[in-house]
This record gives structure tokens, C-alpha cells and sequence, in this order.
């Protein structure tokens, strides 16, 4: 009897110690297009145009906006470790230009050379100008009432002895 009992401790730690460790793994996610590298090697520059380039490979993830109409397929792996943020390990960007008369002239590839990483200061946001504290944000402005420039006259008579609008 005593044998079963150590039996069911042993096998219940040993769950759990499982369970523990695999609540601890990364998490990895495929984004975008699943590249094929036959598929992308089947599309020749010169031989192929949009239709056929869009029946072998796709749509494309999207279509430059600006200039040559250039097509781009967009893959990546994203590994997310636990308790911190997600972070891109592998990335290519394919890249198919056309000509004037829709037919391929490159197939350009790239990789993680293109992914930029940013890492913004959480503690302070640099602005121009000047650094004024809380108490003079929320006072500046007493005793600007009145002021040249906000309807009062600077001889203080109130009456405007100033050229009009049209000079007059």
C-alpha cells in the first residue's frame, strides 16, 4: 500500500514539474505569406507578368502605392518568450517589379537586414521648447488677461488709434 502512495506523489510531482516547465516555452507565430521556394524560383523575369506571377504566388501582401506598382510578400516568425514582448527572428520581404507593359523585370529578396528596432524611454517624452514644471503649466497663464495682443490697446485707453485692416 505504502509503495502505491509514493507511486502517486512521485507521478503527481512529476506532473506538475512538467506542466511548470511547459508554461515557460516561447511562443512562435508565422505572419503573412508562407513562402515556397520552388514556387518563387518558377517566376522568371521576362517570361512572366502580373497574371501569371499572381496565379504561381498569390495576391500580394500589398502593392506600392507610390511610382512603380511593385508587389510584396511579407513573411515572418515571431517568437514571444514568456513574460516579455513579441520579437520578430526571421523575416524576408519579396519583391516583384514590373515594367510599363506588366511584366517582371526583378524578383528581389531581403531578410532580417530591413527589420529596425526601436526602443523608446517609457520614463520621459523629449519635446521642443520649454520645460516647465506642473505648478507653472496650470498658472502660467494668470496676469496674461489683458495682455498686448488679446483686444486691449497698449496706452491702456482701450480705444484702437491704429491703422484699419485696409490701412486707413
Amino acid at each position: 500500500m505504502r509503495k502505491v502512495g509514493i507511486k502517486v506523489k512521485t507521478a503527481a510531482v512529476a506532473l506538475a514539474l512538467a506542466a511548470s516547465v511547459g508554461g515557460c516555452t516561447s511562443i512562435r507565430d508565422h505572419r503573412g505569406y508562407l513562402i515556397d521556394q520552388t514556387l518563387l524560383d518558377s517566376v522568371q523575369p521576362g517570361i512572366d507578368n502580373r497574371q501569371s506571377v499572381e496565379k504561381t504566388l498569390g495576391r500580394p501582401t500589398f502593392e506600392s502605392q507610390f511610382g512603380q506598382k511593385d508587389w510584396y510578400y511579407i513573411s515572418q516568425t515571431v517568437k514571444t518568450p514568456p513574460f516579455r514582448g513579441p520579437r520578430t527572428t526571421e523575416q524576408t520581404i519579396l519583391r516583384v517589379r514590373f515594367d510599363a507593359a506588366n511584366n517582371v523585370v526583378a524578383v528581389d529578396k531581403r531578410g532580417m537586414e530591413q527589420v529596425a528596432r526601436l526602443s523608446p524611454d517609457g520614463h520621459v517624452t523629449p519635446t521642443l521648447g520649454r520645460h516647465r514644471s506642473l505648478l507653472e503649466d496650470l498658472f502660467g497663464n494668470i496676469g496674461s488677461v489683458g495682455a498686448a495682443g488679446m483686444g486691449a490697446s497698449p496706452g491702456g485707453n482701450g480705444s484702437n488709434t491704429g491703422p484699419g485692416p485696409n490701412g486707413s
